[in-house]
C-alpha cells in the first residue's frame, strides 16, 4: 500500500477500519506491511482507547540517579572546602558515616555540572610519581611557602614540616619574616614527635650555605645526629612533595580566605593543619589521613648535646677563630659556625684527596695537592 504524506496515526485508524471490515486479518496486514503481532497491538490500543501515537521507550526513572538531597551534601561540604576534588569529598562523607554514595565519576560530574571544576584545573592536578620514604620520620621535607600579604599590610611568611611517608604536617607556623625562625621551630617540632632520621630543604640561607660554610641549623641537626639534606639548585622537584603541599595549601586556604595581621593568620594556618591531618584524605594514602599513618618518632630529643669521641685513628684538629683549620699543609676553610670545633680529616683511598668528619658525618672533601675544596655535601659515615 502507498504510505505518501499519511502520518503514522491516520495510517493505523485506516488498518484498524480495513481490519474489523474484513474476515481475513492476514491479508489486511499484508496489505499494510505489518506483522500479525503489530496488528493485534494497534486493535488492543484502539479497544483500549490508548493513543495509536509513538510511545516514547526512554525509561519512566533513572536507577541510578543521584538524590537531590546527595547532591546538596556533595555541594555543601565542597562550597567549604573549595580545593577539595570528587575522590576527597567522597572519602569524607563515607568517614563520617554516609552510605549508598555514588562513584568518584558522579561526584565529580555534579561538581563539573554546578561550575565547581574547570578543564583546565583538571589537567593541571594530573597525578605524578615521587620518591617515598618507607616509614615515618626517615625523612622530614620543610620550606617556606612564598609570602602573603594581610590586611593590615604585615606580610606572613609559613614555615612548613612535613613527614616524607605519611605527609603528617608536623609543624606549621606563620611568622613575620624568615630571620632566625627555623632552629626554633624545628626545636619545638623534636620536643613534640621526636626527631626523624633525616631532614630535606632547599639551598635558602636559611637552611644552608652560610657564607659557603654551614648554617647553625646544619650543625644543630648533626649534633643531634639527624642529616641535613638540600636540594639541587634550580631543581624544585627534589622537594616534590612539600611543592605540592604549597599548592594544596593556596588552593583550600590562602585562595579564600584573607587574613586580619599575621597573628589572625597563623591561627588560621594551625585550623587547617587539623583538618589536613585528621579529616582530608590523601590518594597516594589509599585515601586514608595523614594522621591516620603517622606513628611519632623512637628517637627522644633532648636539648643537651651529648659530647663525641672520635676513635684517634686518625687527626682531629680544632678550627680557629676565622674558620680554617690547617691540615696537610693546607689552611682550608670550613666554617665560621665551626669554630672551637674539633674536626676529624681522613684521607680518601679512591683519590688523592682527604674528607673533613664532624661528629659522624662527613662534611666536606679538599684536594691533597692544592688544598681546594671538592665538594661540600654533607653525608653519614
Amino acid at each position: 500500500m502507498p504510505w505518501g504524506n499519511k502520518t503514522v496515526e491516520s495510517l493505523r485508524e485506516e488498518f484498524i477500519i480495513a481490519a474489523e471490515s474484513s474476515s481475513n486479518f492476514s491479508s489486511v496486514c499484508r496489505e499494510f506491511g505489518i506483522s500479525r503481532r503489530t496488528g493485534y497491538k494497534w486493535i488492543d490500543r484502539h479497544q483500549n482507547g490508548d493513543s495509536l501515537s509513538d510511545r516514547s521507550h526512554a525509561r519512566l526513572t533513572i536507577g541510578n540517579q543521584t538524590s537531590p538531597e546527595i547532591e546538596a551534601l556533595i555541594l555543601s561540604v565542597r562550597s567549604e572546602n573549595p580545593g577539595w576534588g570528587g575522590k576527597t569529598i567522597r572519602q569524607v562523607l563515607l568517614n563520617h558515616g554516609h552510605t549508598d554514595l555514588p562513584c568518584v565519576k558522579t561526584f565529580n560530574n555534579i561538581l563539573k555540572r554546578n561550575g565547581c571544576i574547570a578543564t583546565e584545573e583538571s589537567l593541571k592536578h594530573k597525578p605524578f610519581v615521587r620518591f617515598e620514604k618507607d616509614h615515618c620520620n626517615e625523612m622530614w621535607q620543610t620550606d617556606f611557602k612564598g609570602e602573603f600579604a594581610t590586611k593590615s599590610g604585615a606580610y606572613c611568611f609559613p614555615l612548613d614540616i612535613l613527614d616524607d611517608h605519611s605527609r603528617f604536617l608536623i609543624k606549621i607556623q606563620g611568622l613575620p619574616n624568615t630571620a632566625n625562625a627555623v632552629l626554633p621551630c624545628f626545636k619545638a617540632a623534636f620536643e613534640e614527635f621526636g626527631m626523624p632520621n633525616s631532614v630535606l630543604s632547599d639551598n635558602g640561607a636559611q637552611f644552608a650555605g652560610f657564607r659557603q660554610g654551614y648554617t647553625q641549623f646544619e650543625k644543630w641537626l648533626m649534633n643531634h645526629d639527624v642529616l641535613p639534606i638540600h636540594g639541587r639548585i634550580k631543581h624544585p622537584q627534589t622537594q616534590g612533595k612539600i611543592e605540592r603541599f604549597h599548592r594544596t595549601m593556596k588552593s583550600e586556604l590562602l585562595k579564600h580566605h584573607e587574613f586580619e595581621d599575621v597573628s589572625d593568620a597563623d591561627k588560621g594556618l594551625q585550623e587547617w593543619r587539623l583538618k589536613y591531618n585528621t579529616v582530608r584524605p590523601h590518594e597516594a594514602l589509599g585515601m586514608k589521613c595523614p594522621a591516620d599513618v603517622y606513628t611519632p618518632s623512637e628517637k627522644i630529643y633532648c636539648d643537651q648535646v651529648k659530647p663525641y669521641y672520635y676513635g684517634g685513628q686518625y687527626h682531629v684538629l680544632k678550627v680557629n677563630n676565622w674558620g680554617y683549620v690547617r691540615f696537610a699543609h693546607h689552611q682550608v676553610y670550613l666554617s665560621e659556625t665551626m669554630i672551637d670545633e674539633y674536626i676529624e680529616f681522613r684521607p680518601n683511598p679512591l683519590g688523592d684527596s682527604f674528607v673533613a668528619c664532624y661528629r659522624n658525618f662527613k662534611i666536606a672533601e679538599f684536594s691533597t695537592i692544592d688544598g681546594k675544596l671538592l665538594n661540600r655535601k654533607i653525608s653519614r659515615l
